[in-house]
């Protein structure tokens, strides 16, 4: 009947093969998933053999991050965020009337406090 049809000899181990790389590319490449699913012991065996299913993926991945990224490549008017001067001082005076008029706020402060001691 095989003959007869024009089939190519498959063997077991030719639907596994076919299994795991459908189940690679219908689950975008969740190794553990399909680590639970093929009974492979070591994922390095679906990295290994069937990694090259999911070139395709990262070639349309790269195409989706370079469209993406230059969608605006003037780049010319972008500044550097702005740091926060190094000698900021602080008004001990305003912080302490804060936390007379904010009990929350005076807890909050507290327990950082005592947290950041018993590390």
């Amino acid at each position: 009947m095989k003959e007869k049809a024009g089939l190519p000899n498959v063997v077991f181990h030719s639907l596994r093969h076919s299994s795991t790389t459908y189940k690679l590319k219908l689950n975008h490449g969740d190794l553990k998933a399909t680590q639970g699913d093929t009974g492979h012991a070591e994922i390095d065996m679906i990295t290994k053999v069937y990694a090259h299913i999911l070139d395709e993926d990262r070639k349309v991945n790269a195409q989706k991050f370079e469209s993406a990224f230059y969608a605006n490549p003037d780049l010319r008017k972008v500044k550097p965020p702005q740091e926060p001067p190094q000698s900021a001082q602080i008004d001990l005076t305003a912080l302490i009337e804060q936390l007379q008029n904010s009990p929350e706020l005076a807890n909050t402060l507290a327990s950082i406090i005592t947290a950041k001691s018993l590390c």
